[in-house]
């Protein structure tokens, strides 16, 4: 069986709200789900080394220094990952665990989109009440 991407999702919603636990179940779920094979043993690792690196207090993790505020930087960083992913010098493996990062990039840019929309429609929120006094009074 394929390694389902609605698992995947929520592993990193997981990971971006700091739910280590529910991650390592979720993580646990996806690999009890999932064929072995050299492409999703990648992809299953780069899981790995994500959760654990955002476990981590390493200041030097590659995850650490990314910026999950600039949507710029997170689409840079996915295509870069893409490129290794549809390079055919690789192995599976390796194709696998750049697949997982490069998803990881586009779940977090979907992310910060969505995040910025919902703050957009709060504020438009904040702001009708008081449009609507100005009309009522005048």
């Amino acid at each position: 069986m394929p390694i389902s991407k609605m698992f995947v999702v929520r592993f990193f919603q997981l990971i971006k709200g700091r739910r280590f636990a529910e991650a390592e179940r979720v993580l646990e779920r996806i690999r009890n789900k999932t064929n072995e094979t050299e492409w999703n043993s990648g992809y299953l690792h780069a899981l790995d080394v994500i959760l654990l690196a955002q476990k981590s207090s390493d200041s030097y993790a590659f995850i650490k220094k990314l910026d999950f505020e600039n949507e710029k930087e997170l689409k840079n960083f996915r295509k870069d990952f893409l490129a290794e992913y549809k390079n055919k010098i690789h192995s599976d493996y390796d194709r696998g665990f750049f697949a997982a990062w490069a998803d990881y990039m586009l779940i977090s840019k979907q992310s910060l989109a969505e995040e910025i929309k919902a703050e957009a429609t709060d504020e438009k929120k904040v702001e009708a009440p008081s449009e609507e006094k100005k009309n009522a009074s005048g």
